[in-house]
């Protein structure tokens, strides 16, 4: 069994701190193994029977089995198969660090068509798949993928949960870096609900990113305070 496998690479002063980064799942599924030797595993795991029975058995046990799925997906070069996995995944992500670890560069292949899954992804009611959906904007189409259609469709996104608000707020922070003309009126016009409009403005001074002169801008469009940041 491959949770057998993580155990042996168990690090527990390093599972203590995993507990307390990721507060949204049982503590007792995080077994403590390092990023690096996950990836390793999924390298070692790649095109044989034992990652495809481990990739078909889902939901997993533990945080480190979705860590090794999210990076055999990654693995995949094609672009319809790792759609098919990230879909058959996504419903099973329940933490942050999954979801921002899910990030297979196949996807990027092709745009258009992602982008006819983003727009599903949006409009989940699963809160890591939303997440998903705006890393993938935020990663791959902020550039020169970038259509100012983009940031309305995350502008209208309104949702309770801390992950997907902090998500947007990246977005936004991201975009004010990258395309600060189309961005900036969602911030002028207060267009994000306070505690994400605040955010995205915090992370945006905090990045080197983005112009003092903007960032100027910025202090002041900040709601409730008084005082610069």
């Amino acid at each position: 069994m491959l949770e057998e496998r993580l155990l042996l690479m168990q690090d527990i002063p390093y599972r203590d701190f995993q507990r307390k980064l990721i507060p949204g799942i049982a503590p007792e599924t995080i077994i403590g193994v390092r990023t690096p030797q996950l990836r390793r595993l999924a390298r070692q795991l790649r095109g044989t029977r034992e990652a495809a029975d481990f990739m078909a058995a889902l939901p997993h046990r533990c945080f480190e089995e979705n860590q090794v799925h999210a990076f055999l997906i990654a693995q995949e070069k094609d672009f319809d198969a790792c759609l098919a996995l990230v879909n058959s995944f996504l419903p099973y992500v329940d933490n942050w660090a999954t979801c921002d670890q899910l990030s297979p560069k196949a996807l990027k292949t092709d745009l258009p068509r992602l982008m006819s899954s983003i727009r599903i992804w949006l409009a989940s009611d699963h809160p890591y798949t939303v997440r998903f959906g705006i890393n993938c904007l935020m990663q791959w189409a902020m550039e020169g993928a970038f259509d100012p259609a983009q940031p309305e469709m995350i502008a209208a996104l309104r949702h309770e949960d801390y992950y997907v608000r902090m998500a947007v707020a990246w977005y936004f922070a991201t975009a004010l870096a990258l395309q600060y003309d189309a961005a900036l009126p969602y911030i002028e016009q207060r267009r994000l609900e306070p505690w994400t409009h605040n955010k995205a403005i915090q992370k945006a001074i905090e990045s080197f990113r983005v112009s003092p002169e903007h960032k100027d801008t910025l202090r002041a469009l900040k709601i409730g305070r008084k005082n610069p940041i």
